[in-house]
């Protein structure tokens, strides 16, 4: 019935199957933005969520009396994650409307000159800026010096990444010239250029770590890392587009052109093919050239944006719900080509996710030759009903692996068959299961074996991730010698790399490519190794969930990997393998760890292999260290706090920081083994429970005085 109803047209809809799609559409849409915003992993491409959004718009203006309350119309992106403090947007980071034929462009030309009651010959001069394909974020200045550095968000409140956005080369820490407002906003795009994010992703595979789908999820999740260092070693770059609040209104000139040129002039990069144009003609011309240059542009770009040039004419037309009335995307058709499915090939993952990839045969998609496309998961090759031998539309907007975006069905050949998702690993055989949210009921997209470091594909994989930079980072591993290491049996498992030397006897310089130099090098990296972080040894076991910024956070909770190692194997699991007690209650409880995160760490340490693994590693002379005691005495080291509501002077992400950094344990629960919890403005739930349990509650001055702040 759902899908039935997907596929009427919005002037077919009765009344109650227009309430049914409007529900469906919004939490599919707020599905994807979650995705996109937060998670820098898109399943759809843009043209298939924006025909989702014109269609939600549709029917909302067919039947406005149905439009919901939490209707996505309303809003811009996603709402900010946890995992960083909050900025409210002075002014609101809005989207912008879309554009995709030249009839669209030219109605925003009438809809602008209606507004503004000017004659239909009137002229109304725009820019048109490239749309760069990046992550958006806002920048403010105050007397000169970068203050604050936000991400959209949901446009009207962004995650505070000040600290990230420091490491990004083009944005200046200070304003140049000296005519600059006292508080600037700029807004702008941080983005990777093309050869620079290819380059970023050779390094990542040569050190065994994630490969990028495309430079704006690699932006994104760059920005995105707890440790500004990581952000810093990522080739990002920042063009500004925009501002928001400006403390004086007449800084920069009376136009959009004036004031981007002011903004360089303060020290901003901005994009060198914005034009000035007059009319339609102009509008059009300066779009075409953007398609034509596009495969040689620097950075990935996905339209052109037309914005009115005089700003008081900006202030006057003023915004809609979710975007300016003043600007719009004329967005640029993706970079397609037709080719066959040769073969559908099913990959397995370090974490154990089936990854369907399609071999094709070869074709130029953007200069560039294609033979393989993603198929994402399961649910997608059904949705799409690809099969071996279908002619398919292979579009290539960036990604390193292209996708498919529909099967031409008049080209299929006859005796095709559905393609069937495997329900064993194709690598060792074992269940390949979709595991089932226990909140929400909902399965997830991908199949996953359920057989850990028995599997081959998957014992690989996190042979990979173990040697990898942020793990024990151990040169001269690189994943082409693990492969053939791993192929003929000599390295299986993580500890195999620890007792090489010994069981080596002169083989590995007889090798090809190999000699006694180079054996010796490895043998000396591999003990340089022997001793490593809590932290960086959690990161290394490769456990889903757990990254680096989530094994510090359980290194500075417990520790030591004994303690971690007493409460892990503590935990009680059911028969359905739930955990539950007051071991698993304390985890749960450590600030930014949810039950999702926990369970599979859970899960590891509960597998006889799993610890056997861990155990031949310390017993072959790998020594875990503590994790690090903060510099000089605290009298707060070793305590617990929870922080709930505002605090004016600090942000909640550096007050949990400079906790962290006093040897505290932070947690998002209150109970009796909380020490005491800081208490600012608008407190709730938390506030109550500490009084109820009768735990100390401090306000934001103590709290400041205590940690010496």
């Amino acid at each position: 019935m759902a899908r039935r109803i997907a596929n009427t047209e919005v002037e077919a809809l009765t009344q109650a199957q227009a309430g049914r799609e409007l529900a469906r559409l919004g939490k599919e849409i707020a599905r994807h933005d979650l995705l996109y915003y937060q998670e820098s992993a898109p399943e759809i491409s843009d043209a298939e969520y924006d025909a989702l959004r014109r269609r939600l718009e549709s029917i909302e203006a067919r039947f406005p009396g149905l439009r919901r309350a939490d209707s996505p119309s309303d809003k811009v992106g996603a709402s900010p994650q946890t995992g960083f403090g909050k900025v409210t947007h002075k002014a609101p980071m809005l989207s912008l409307r879309n554009a995709f034929h030249e009839g669209e462009v030219a109605e925003f030309l009438a809809s602008v000159r209606n507004f503004l009651g000017l004659e239909a010959a009137a002229e109304v001069a725009v820019t048109a800026e490239p749309k760069i394909d990046g992550v958006s974020v806002s920048l403010r200045y105050e007397a000169g010096e970068l203050a604050v550095g936000a991400t959209r968000g949901d446009g009207r409140e962004g995650e505070d990444i000040t600290a990230n956005l420091r490491r990004v080369g083009d944005v200046p820490l200070r304003l140049a010239g000296g005519d600059a407002p006292a508080v600037l906003e700029a807004r702008g795009e941080v983005h990777m250029r093309r050869e620079e994010f290819f380059a970023f992703n050779a390094r990542q595979e040569e050190a065994g770590e994630k490969r990028f789908a495309n430079p704006r999820n690699a932006t994104s999740g760059s920005l995105r890392q707890l440790d500004p260092e990581v952000t810093a070693r990522r080739p990002l770059r920042f063009l500004a587009y925009g501002w928001g609040e400006i403390s004086d209104a007449g800084w920069g000139g009376e136009t959009q052109m004036e004031r981007l040129e002011a903004l360089r002039a303060c020290g901003f990069q901005v994009a060198e093919e914005v034009r000035l144009c007059r009319d339609l003609a102009e509008m059009l011309a300066a779009y075409a050239a953007l398609e034509e240059a596009r495969g040689r542009l620097a950075y990935e770009v996905d339209g052109m944006v037309y914005k009115v040039n005089r700003l008081d004419w900006q202030g006057r037309l003023g915004a809609l719900s979710r975007a300016p009335r003043w600007a719009i995307a004329h967005k640029l058709a993706a970079e397609e080509a037709e080719s066959v499915v040769e073969a559908i090939a099913v990959q397995v993952g370090r974490t154990g996710a089936l990854t369907p990839v399609a071999r094709l045969r070869p074709v130029f998609v953007g200069g560039v030759m294609v033979s393989h496309a993603t198929l994402h998961n399961e649910d997608e090759i059904a949705r799409k009903d690809v099969r071996v031998g279908d002619m398919v539309v292979v579009r290539r907007a960036g990604e390193v692996i292209p996708q498919i975006v529909s099967v031409v069905m008049e080209k299929r050949p006859p005796g095709s068959v559905p393609f069937v998702f495997p329900r064993e690993c194709p690598e060792c055989g074992a269940p390949a299961v979709r595991e089932r949210d226990e909140a929400s009921g909902d399965e997830s997209a991908a199949r996953r074996c359920v057989a850990g470091l028995t599997c081959p594909a998957q014992a690989l994989e996190r042979l990979a991730h173990f040697v990898s930079r942020d793990a024990f980072d151990i040169e001269g591993l690189g994943r082409r010698h693990l492969k053939e290491f791993f192929d003929e049996g000599v390295l299986r498992h993580p500890d195999d790399i620890f007792t090489l030397q010994e069981r080596d006897a002169g083989a590995l310089a007889k090798r090809d490519g190999w000699g006694e130099k180079s054996a010796e090098n490895l043998f000396a990296a591999i003990d340089a190794r022997r001793e490593i972080s809590l932290e960086r040894f959690l990161f290394a076991l490769g456990i889903r969930h757990i990254g680096a910024a989530t094994a510090r956070l359980l290194a500075l909770h417990y520790g030591s990997l004994g303690r971690l190692r007493a409460a892990l194997e503590s935990i009680a699991l059911d028969e359905g393998g739930k955990p539950s007690g007051s071991a698993w209650e304390d985890l749960t409880a450590i600030d930014g760890m949810s039950s999702i995160v926990a369970a599979p760490l859970v899960s590891f340490f509960a597998g006889a292999d799993n610890r056997a693994v861990v155990e031949r590693m310390l017993a072959a002379g790998v020594r875990v260290l503590d994790a690090e005691a903060p510099a000089g005495d605290s009298p707060l080291q070793g305590k617990t706090v929870v922080f709930t509501g505002r605090l004016d002077s600090l942000s909640r992400a550096e007050a949990k920081a400079r906790a962290q950094q006093l040897g505290m344990r932070v947690v998002g629960a209150v109970s009796r083994g909380v020490d005491f919890v800081v208490a600012g403005e608008d407190s709730g739930s938390k506030l109550k429970k500490a009084r109820e349990l009768e735990v100390e509650v401090v306000d934001e001055a103590e709290w400041l005085r205590r940690s010496g702040g």
